[in-house]
């Protein structure tokens, strides 16, 4: 059996999340899991090379499966990067994001560092969160969009839609939205009136 897949958060838990995220670093990490779809080790992997800003695009490197994929930045993932890359200690690593403190300061940051500290703000905040939750809440929310389905599964990183389509649970307001929008055309196309009192 596949494990179940962690929930969308809802907007009161990201802002819970977000307003005790002040360090520069951190913050833009969450914000290219929360805004782009990035994976952790995504992030821990990212390197100078594959960020575009001018372009607002990353490349996603997949030697695992040798599917690489692009993923696109945001407005305010931008903004969070760009505030992050002003205060980066400097390093000879190629990798963006850096450990600040102690015996590895100037190494990249590792994919259980990154979790450390999400770990960390997530008690700070009061919120059951992961980073997976974020990738998680972007497709969710890029669905709700009404983004298409094949669409997300691109920009995931996904191989089959099937996977997808198991990782985004619509949400009641867009199920809402488009039932009474087919209705509306199913109406006008029948002719068919309510009947009166």
């Amino acid at each position: 059996m596949p494990k179940p897949l962690p929930k969308a958060l809802r907007e009161e838990q990201l802002e819970a999340l977000f307003s005790v995220v002040n360090n520069p670093r951190d913050r833009a990490m969450f914000m290219l899991m929360l805004r782009s779809g990035l994976r952790v080790e995504e992030v821990a992997n990212l390197s100078f090379g594959a960020v575009n800003l001018k372009r607002r695009t990353i490349i996603v490197y997949d030697p695992k499966w040798g599917k690489d994929r692009v993923a696109y930045v945001s407005d305010d993932a931008l903004e969070a990067l760009v505030d992050y890359l002003k205060v980066r200690p400097t390093s000879r690593a190629k990798k963006v994001f850096l450990v600040e403190k102690g015996t590895y300061r100037g190494g990249p940051l590792s994919v259980r560092g990154i979790q450390k500290r999400m770990e960390y703000y997530a008690k700070k905040a009061g919120v059951r969160v992961s980073c997976h939750h974020l990738r998680h809440t972007w497709a969710d929310q890029m669905l709700n969009a009404d983004a298409e389905l094949e669409t997300v599964q691109d920009l995931l990183g996904h191989s089959w839609i099937t996977t997808t389509q198991r990782y985004c649970r619509l949400s009641n307001q867009k199920i809402k939205r488009d039932y009474f929008r087919a209705m509306e055309v199913v109406m006008k196309k029948t002719g068919i009136v309510p009947l009166g009192p």
